[in-house]
């Protein structure tokens, strides 16, 4: 094999090569994938509301089952297809955030239950968290300096 002379041949070269992502079908499949898991957590909140169940509770027991439902599905590795057909649509809303927790913990399910699964767990979810937890704590101490006329102390 000679090698290649010029840009111009290199990027026809990688053009051979490489195949072409369907975009337009690829976006289809996120949008209905997506649109499918919502519709499911809201079918889910009407239950929980027509039971008499506030709002907020509703919206905790939507958010429980569907994690539940997402990690039970990555470990019996139907996740993970659902996730290569769908991308993103599987992926952005709470369900992808289970299934990050859940793959790393069954991946090193060999090295032991502390070292492996607790370690490994929040490799991905873990700068979520840490941002997460951080960003309520600030916005929870600004809130308390601008709101103290409400505290009364006893």
């Amino acid at each position: 094999m000679k090698p290649l002379d010029s840009k111009k041949e290199y990027q026809n070269y990688v053009d051979k090569k490489s195949p072409n992502s369907p975009i337009l079908k690829n976006c289809f499949n996120a949008f209905w994938v997506g649109g499918l898991i919502c519709t499911i957590g809201q079918i889910i909140l009407n239950i929980c509301k027509s039971r008499g169940l506030s709002q907020d509770v509703s919206g905790t027991i939507v958010s429980i089952i569907l994690i539940g439902i997402s990690a039970f599905l990555t470990g019996l590795n139907i996740f993970n297809k659902i996730g290569k057909f769908a991308g993103a649509g599987s992926l952005v809303p709470i369900t992808g955030f289970a299934n990050s927790i859940v793959s790393p913990a069954m991946e090193y399910k060999s090295e032991g239950y502390v070292m492996g699964v607790g370690g490994k767990m929040f490799t991905v979810a873990g700068p979520v968290l840490v941002f997460g937890i951080s960003t309520s704590i600030i916005v929870g101490i600004i809130y308390l300096i601008f709101n103290t006329q409400s505290i009364t102390l006893v």
